[in-house]
């Protein structure tokens, strides 16, 4: 059975306005690489399928900096009016009062912005121009003052994760609704950039789940770091919650729940891994998604090396994308992570603890509101969160509990209002 498409990735274009020392694409300036790119027709031609799939997915259109295309509204509205999750990753210098303004009337349902550091010098440098870090603080003011969501992205390297703490105070106070932790794979110009160390990176998802628990009224989460399940379920290896496979949500779900598209029509497992699976020029993306041999590997993977070993391999699996940079091997070890294998027994992921709970109607209601990229889920958390307790029901009180647990008591992303239908 092919999985659902959870999250869809669209590099709108290689075209820049900043030239960031970590970009896995080795993204153009303003004046280049138009060459290849996905028309506005194209691009909605695939969010049409995507409908059709009847997945519920969420699409962040990205890039590059997806700003520097004229269409961008025109691709937002045709996705939006579909009742496409429609989001976008940029950063933020080009996020003008004007702009967000036609962003949301377009129906944007929020934007993921870059913040690599609370040092403008820092941030500049490492975004490569001077003056980037106050752009970006404006285009964060401008979604603020316009209600449009928006969440902070923050790249970890050794030289910036000592203001992790600095950085979650920045994001409540700056009412972001989620602080995302990404740590980076070396592809791109990143090949040249020096990566966070693996005591380091093993360090600061210790400090994420703790700061998780410290800060509940903000989604603070790991991105590209599947370890993140191995530790969290070594820190609490009693809740059932941990013993959810990272595969739903929480790890590397790349060719099992998510994708990405390049500039010109490519599909990968994720934009840290290059090699292409297929073209929508050449074939439909649907049946891309369903018969691409790489996809079928990360869904039934038979790993090697320590990963191969580990006993966390089901719910942690190692990232995919540094094997494959370092020896093409898909299924090779994560030599990045310091976990030794202990030579136990594979931790199975939990499955069907569930069986059984049922869903009260207000409950149930309050599920069906709930943006359907993340509904599956939810769902499934709420159902694990009941059978953990001995219960057999889900209440509206079991999703409002869940909610300040993981949201703070508020979604990563509000559903657009006043979206204009033609």
């Amino acid at each position: 059975m092919t999985p659902d498409l959870s999250l869809l990735a669209i590099n709108l274009t290689q075209r820049c306005n900043l030239a960031c020392e970590h970009c896995y694409l080795d993204a153009g300036t303003l004046k280049d690489g138009t060459e290849g790119e996905l028309s506005s027709q194209e691009v909605c031609a695939l969010l049409d399928e995507i409908v059709d799939m009847d997945a519920g997915s969420m699409v962040v259109l990205t890039g590059g900096e997806p700003l520097v295309r004229r269409d961008l509204e025109e691709i937002i509205e045709h996705g939006a009016q579909k009742e496409l999750a429609m989001v976008l990753g940029t950063n933020g210098a080009l996020l003008t009062k004007a702009r967000v303004k036609s962003l949301k009337e377009a129906g944007l349902m929020g934007a993921g912005i870059s913040v690599d550091s609370l040092n403008p010098e820092f941030h500049d440098r490492f975004r490569g121009q001077q003056g980037s870090w106050q752009q970006t603080m404006n285009g964060i003011e401008n979604c603020r003052q316009a209600d449009l969501s928006f969440q902070i992205h923050f790249s970890i390297t050794d030289d910036n994760a000592h203001e992790l703490d600095e950085m979650i105070q920045f994001a409540k106070l700056s009412g972001a609704r989620v602080l995302n932790i990404f740590f980076l794979v070396c592809t791109g110009r990143g090949e040249s950039f020096s990566d966070i160390s693996p005591l380091r990176y093993e360090q600061t998802l210790k400090k994420v789940i703790q700061a998780q628990e410290k800060h509940p009224d903000l989604i603070i989460r790991a991105r590209c770091a599947p370890h993140f399940k191995r530790l969290a379920h070594q820190q609490n290896p009693d809740s059932k919650l941990n013993q959810i496979s990272g595969r739903e949500g929480e790890g590397c779900i790349a060719g099992i729940h998510y994708a990405r598209i390049t500039h010109d029509g490519n599909v990968t497992a994720c934009p840290y891994i290059e090699t292409s699976v297929g073209s929508i020029r050449e074939t439909s993306f649907t049946q891309i998604w369903s018969q691409a041999d790489d996809f079928k590997q990360l869904r039934e993977p038979a790993l090697e090396g320590r990963c191969g070993s580990c006993e966390y391999q089901k719910l942690c699996g190692g990232c995919r994308a540094r094997p494959v940079a370092e020896s093409n091997n898909l299924m090779g070890g994560d030599d990045f992570c310091s976990y030794v294998p202990q030579g136990q027994a594979i931790i199975q992921p939990l499955e069907n603890l569930q069986q059984g709970v049922t869903w009260s109607e207000e409950a149930d209601q309050r599920l069906q509101r709930i943006p359907r990229f993340i509904r599956k889920m939810v769902k499934k958390r709420a159902e694990v969160y009941v059978a953990e307790r001995a219960q057999t029901v889900v209440t509206a009180e079991h999703l409002s509990e869940l909610s300040a647990r993981r949201f703070g008591g508020k979604m990563p992303f509000k559903k657009p209002t006043g979206i204009k239908v033609k």
